[in-house]
């Protein structure tokens, strides 16, 4: 997940040991066949707040939801304060008590330590560390999301992957990874692929302030389809595929800067433009356009992912959001859409 979308809302500890779980025996993130699909929801926090935005989110309308970042200390330590976590993952099971709660790692802006806590001779511990908070009955987190981007993506990659999927899946945690197609072709193998039990993947940014020669939409239709196609001809089946939904736009144009600051978010933009939620880009007199998904477009990706019978669909992120109160919110519009 690039951070660079949310700036305007964003001794070892020994492994724990246990059996692999039995292969009839699945795991508690499972649902039986016939349920509805998968809403998973990032929700995004600079400081490590996560209470207050869960008070504000409507998690019933949510299935999973992944609290970014949890980047390490130069030791692997990893934050955030654990009173403040302990009210926030409470407050979300307050709301659903089904909702299943995972943290990510990484991310667009990832911290310094990781590069090195993911070699060979460091990761053992670092695993370690991770395996200890996802078992904490304290905080009950169904398994750990892989953010790993762009330069982290390197050759230590597939081992840290593979060991730590080991770790999680032997205590009966999940491990999901959010992955953009450019990156997976150049860099991944189907074998670490196959390691992961959820993909998320990032089907977005296509263009954006990085590249202001070329202005458009960066999150079309025809990218989720072709995203989607893409890690099915890898092997990945289906029903382990999210199809990324951006919840936020880019503006291009004079008005906008070649910067983050072109960034907005889909509040925003709504509540700025009127009628902008039923379509997907805007013109701002004197300034550019705006390009980002409304109303139509978002309903058209959920109903693809059912008809592929994906296993559903994510979110990038639920900050950027209208409340569901609102009749132009995208989670709401997400859950219309669901049959």
């Amino acid at each position: 997940m690039k951070m660079t979308k949310l700036l305007l809302f964003g001794a070892l500890i020994p492994l724990l040991a246990c059996s692999k779980p039995s292969p009839d025996k699945p795991r508690p993130d499972k649902e039986p066949p016939g349920t509805r699909i998968r809403v998973q929801a990032y929700l995004f926090s600079w400081n490590g707040n996560w209470e207050t935005p869960v008070s504000t989110a409507d998690m019933a309308k949510v299935t999973d939801l992944t609290l970014a970042f949890f980047n390490p200390a130069a030791n692997g330590d990893l934050g955030p304060d654990r009173a403040a976590l302990k009210r926030a993952v409470d407050g979300a099971r307050a709301k659903n008590s089904a909702v299943r709660i995972y943290f990510a790692i990484g991310g667009g802006n990832p911290s310094a330590h990781l590069e090195h806590l993911i070699k060979p001779d460091n990761r053992t511990a670092f695993i370690a560390k991770i395996v200890q908070l996802t078992t904490d009955a304290t905080y009950g987190f169904a398994g750990v999301d892989v953010d790993l981007e762009n330069d982290l993506i390197n050759a230590d990659y597939a081992g840290f992957v593979s060991a730590l999927g080991t770790a999680l899946h032997a205590n009966n945690k999940v491990m999901t990874a959010a992955l953009a197609r450019w990156k997976t072709q150049q860099s991944i193998a189907d074998s670490t692929l196959k390691q992961y039990d959820y993909i998320n993947i990032m089907s977005y940014d296509e263009t954006g302030y990085w590249n202001p020669t070329v202005p458009g939409q960066h999150a079309s239709h025809a990218k989720a389809v072709t995203d989607f196609q893409y890690f099915k001809s890898r092997g990945v089946p289906a029903g382990k595929l999210l199809i990324g939904l951006p919840f936020y736009g880019y503006g291009f144009g004079t008005g906008f800067p070649a910067t983050e600051a072109s960034a907005r978010t889909y509040s925003q933009i709504v509540q700025t433009y009127p009628g902008a939620a039923g379509r997907d880009s805007t013109i701002v007199s004197g300034a550019g356009t705006i390009w980002y998904n409304g109303q139509p477009t978002i309903t058209g990706k959920v109903q693809y992912a059912v008809s592929e019978k994906a296993a559903g669909v994510m979110i990038w992120e639920l900050n950027q959001d209208l409340p569901t109160s609102d009749e132009r919110s995208l989670l709401r519009t997400i859950h219309q859409a669901i049959p």
